[in-house]
């Protein structure tokens, strides 16, 4: 158990995405029996979901603590992106799973519950929802040098506990899960919806420098690759996928090394649960080399400050807890594919920042690392003893 009671993560401040608090109030006093008004209204600079939609702190009359997210304002690029409904539809679906008498707690998967969801745009410019606040720690630098070394493995095993509950516990069946995952194989669906989005991505102009984003590096090559060398899904059959498993989408209880929610399920589906555990552990497969935009400006991303020795727990580790609570072989065959395929999608977040749509103050660094993911990606099959052949068309 950890000693540390400072407060770690979950900053907020003044409103930066302006909406309608007098329209907002009216609103959720209406639907919301157990608010009482006035409702003064913040917004997170950097976690609770912050990097891809506006993320607000709300606080009733009664002291009550609520957390609102909303869709950017504006045209997006892609219509499957900024999902809110479908984060709403999904925390409700887990919290249903939670709350039923039949599960115990061991089976239960920590997220916040969901209180309202609103579509309709005229309250304040875009849906949104509202869920409970949950308070703890958010750790945003994956070596975690906030607390103590045994608290950072804790905290990393606890990780894997909370990602080995959705795949054990919950059954893929309509009755248990959102009616919007489709049944096919995940990888090749996700390659499908990168190419259709892909290339309005890299054509996005960046408002201030007045130059389109770009392709991702090595595009051609890695979709290549991956096609040849697509993982066996049905070994593990379809399983819930939150889409963006990574440290900062996780709240730690004050002074236990346990997760208390999951955050950020707007890209949530059914498919392999391998995508996710390969995501989270990213950032043991970048260099600091890997992450230089500049010889004399490294790249300072939170979550890939530090080289892979100098990450809290060995990757080993990470990998043997996984397999074991997840009763499969160690060590995972298609890890190579899954966490080379984490390493090409970071090009939305640079498309968001370039026509300010991406609400996190931090959000720009992201954004200033994706013309490098391309060579990590490469980089991960490449170091397995594997190459990425000569450009293919697609």
């Amino acid at each position: 158990m950890s000693s540390d009671n400072k407060k770690i993560g979950g900053e907020f401040g003044e409103v930066r995405a302006n909406i309608d608090v007098e329209a907002l109030t009216t609103y959720l006093l209406k639907n919301v029996k157990t608010l009482r008004g006035p409702i003064d209204v913040k917004q997170f600079k950097v976690i609770w979901t912050e990097k891809s939609n506006p993320t607000y702190f709300l606080t009733d009359a009664s002291k009550t603590k609520f957390v609102l997210r909303k869709k950017p304002a504006g045209e997006l690029i892609s219509n499957t992106a900024h999902q809110v409904e479908r984060e709403y539809t999904m925390l409700r679906a887990l919290h249903r799973h939670n709350t039923n008498p039949s599960t115990p707690p061991a089976q239960q998967v920590p997220v916040p519950e969901p209180i309202i969801l609103c579509e309709d745009k005229s309250i304040i410019g875009t849906p949104f929802y509202v869920m409970e606040f949950v308070d703890g720690r958010i750790f945003t630098d994956t070596t975690m040098p906030e607390v103590s070394a045994q608290d950072r493995r804790e905290c990393w095993l606890s990780i894997i506990a909370a990602l080995a509950a959705p795949w054990l516990n919950i059954p893929p069946l309509p009755s248990a899960c959102p009616p919007f995952a489709p049944s096919s194989d995940y990888f090749p669906r996700q390659m499908r919806s990168l190419g259709r989005v892909s290339s309005a991505q890299a054509a996005v102009v960046d408002l201030d420098t007045k130059r389109p984003i770009g392709d991702i590096p090595y595009y051609d090559e890695l979709m290549a690759w991956y096609r040849k060398n697509l993982p066996d899904e049905k070994k593990t059959g379809l399983r819930i996928v939150h889409g963006d498993y990574k440290l900062d989408n996780f709240i730690f209880h004050p002074t236990e090394n346990r997760v208390l929610a999951i955050l950020d399920w707007e890209l949530c589906t059914l498919g392999s649960p391998l995508a996710d555990f390969a995501h989270l552990t990213i950032p043991w497969s970048i260099r600091p080399t890997d992450m230089q935009v500049d010889p004399d400006r490294p790249f300072m991303g939170g979550a890939f400050k530090g080289a892979p020795e100098k990450q809290p727990i060995p990757l080993e580790d990470l990998e043997r807890e996984y397999c074991c609570l997840t009763n499969q072989p160690y060590p995972i065959k298609d890890i190579v594919f899954a966490r080379s395929w984490g390493g090409v999608i970071a090009q939305g977040i640079a498309a968001r920042v370039a026509r300010k749509q991406a609400s996190s103050e931090r959000a720009y660094t992201y954004a200033q690392a994706f013309p490098l993911y391309g060579k990590v990606a490469k980089n991960v099959i490449e170091e397995s003893g594997s190459s990425v052949g000569p450009r293919e068309k697609l």
